[in-house]
C-alpha cells in the first residue's frame, strides 16, 4: 500500500505513527523543547487527521507530514523566543561569586531521550549525523538561526532532503533555499562556541566506555582528586534551570564540596541523551530514604576527558520523560535505564 492510499482508520493511524519519532525529532531541533516538540507533533496528527481528506497524493504522506509539521513550529516559534545553555547568555562565574539565581523554564535547551528522537536506521553515517545534530552545542547553534533558515538547514543538512524538495515544503524556490542554507551556515560557522561537543564515538570505544566507569566511580564516590584527573582543564559544568556555570576544575569540585555538598553518595544510573552518553543522578532522601531523583547529567568527551557536563534539575518533568523512577530504594541495585 502507497503512503497516499488509506482504506481505514486504523491504516491512517499506523501510517501516522510510524512517522512520529522522526517527526519528534525535527521539531525538537526546530524548537530546542522537549515538551513543545511532542506538543508540536500531536498538533501536527491531529491536523493530518482532520484533513486526510484534502490530502491529494501529490506527495508522500511523509512529506505531507512535514508541511503540517513545519507550519506548526514556525507557528510556535512566531514568539521569537531562542532557547538556549548558560554558557549562551553570561560569562563563567567564579566559585566565590557563585550563586543560584534560576530563569524561567522557556529560557533554556531542554534535553530529550534519543530514543523519542533517533529513528533506527541501517546506515551507521545517518544514524551518527542524527545523533550529532542532537548534541546539546548544535542544537544551541540551531536555536539562534531564524525559523526559516533553521528549517531549511535542518532539513537539507540533517535529513538530507533536495533543495526542489524543501522549496515545495516551504512554498518558496530552490534560489531562495539555497541562499538561506548559505546564511545558515555562515552563522553557524561565525559562532564561537564556549562548550562545543567534541565527537563521540558511537558506540562508545573502549577508552570512552572506561572513562564513563571512572566517572561513575568517581561520582559515586565523591572523589574530587579522581574526579580532577577526568576533567579538563577548561572544562564546563551548567544547571539549568540556574543561570550559574562554572568552568575549571578547581571552581567544578570546589562546588561539589561546599554549595553542592548534598549530592555526596548520590548513584548514577546511564541514560541516552542528546546523542551524548548521559546519567539520572539519584542523591540520597534524608526524609524518606532511599534516593530521591535530582538532576539528569549529559557528559562532553574529547581527547580521553570531560570536556563538560551538564546537570538538568527539573527533575519532575525529566524523570518522567525517560520513564525513570522517582525514588530509588536504599537496597536496590539495579533500576532500569532509562529509554
Amino acid at each position: 500500500m502507497s503512503d497516499s492510499v488509506v482504506t481505514t482508520t486504523d491504516d491512517l493511524d499506523v501510517r501516522l505513527e510510524k512517522h512520529r519519532v522522526e517527526l519528534t525529532g525535527y521539531c525538537y531541533r526546530m524548537l530546542g523543547s522537549s515538551f513543545e516538540a511532542e506538543d508540536a507533533v500531536q498538533d501536527t496528527m491531529v491536523r493530518a487527521w482532520r484533513n486526510y481528506e484534502k490530502f491529494e497524493g501529490r506527495s508522500s504522506l511523509r512529506s505531507w507530514l512535514y508541511r503540517i509539521a513545519t507550519n506548526v513550529c514556525l507557528d510556535m516559534l512566531s514568539a521569537g523566543n531562542k532557547r538556549a545553555r548558560p554558557v549562551d547568555l553570561s560569562d563563567s562565574t567564579p566559585l566565590a561569586q557563585a550563586a543560584l539565581s534560576p530563569r524561567a523554564d522557556n529560557t533554556w535547551l531542554e534535553p530529550m531521550p534519543d530514543a523519542r528522537v533517533l529513528p533506527t536506521v541501517a546506515d551507521p553515517a545517518e544514524a551518527a549525523v542524527a545523533k550529532e545534530s542532537v548534541r546539546l552545542a548544535f542544537m544551541a547553534a540551531l536555536q539562534q538561526l531564524p525559523p526559516k533558515q533553521r528549517a531549511v538547514l535542518i532539513l537539507r543538512e540533517v535529513l538530507a532532503w533536495r533543495a526542489n524538495e524543501v522549496a515545495d515544503l516551504l512554498d518558496t524556490s530552490v534560489a531562495s533555499v539555497n541562499s538561506a542554507l548559505q546564511r545558515a551556515r555562515a552563522t553557524l560557522a561565525e559562532r564561537d562556541d564556549k562548550a562545543a561537543d567534541a565527537a563521540v564515538s558511537d558506540p562508545l570505544d573502549e577508552e570512552q566506555r572506561k572513562l564513563l566507569e571512572r566517572y561513575v566511580a568517581a561520582f559515586e564516590g565523591y572523589d574530587m582528586a579522581a574526579l580532577t584527573a577526568l576533567l579538563h582543564e577548561d572544562a564546563i559544568m551548567t544547571m539549568p534551570p540556574f543561570d550559574l556555570w562554572l568552568t575549571g576544575h578547581d571552581d567544578i569540585t570546589g562546588f561539589m564540596t561546599t554549595i553542592g555538598s548534598a549530592c555526596e553518595g548520590s548513584r548514577l544510573i546511564p541514560v541516552q541523551v542528546n546523542g551524548l552518553p548521559g546519567f539520572a543522578q539519584y542523591k540520597p532522601d534524608p526524609e524518606a530514604g532511599g534516593y530521591a531523583p535530582w538532576a539528569v547529567q549529559i557528559l562532553e568527551i574529547s581527547d580521553g576527558g570531560l570536556t563538560g557536563f551538564h546537570f538538568f534539575l527539573d527533575t519532575k518533568r525529566w524523570f518522567p520523560l525517560f520513564d525513570l523512577p522517582l525514588h530509588l530504594e536504599a537496597e536496590s541495585d539495579e533500576v532500569e535505564e532509562g529509554a
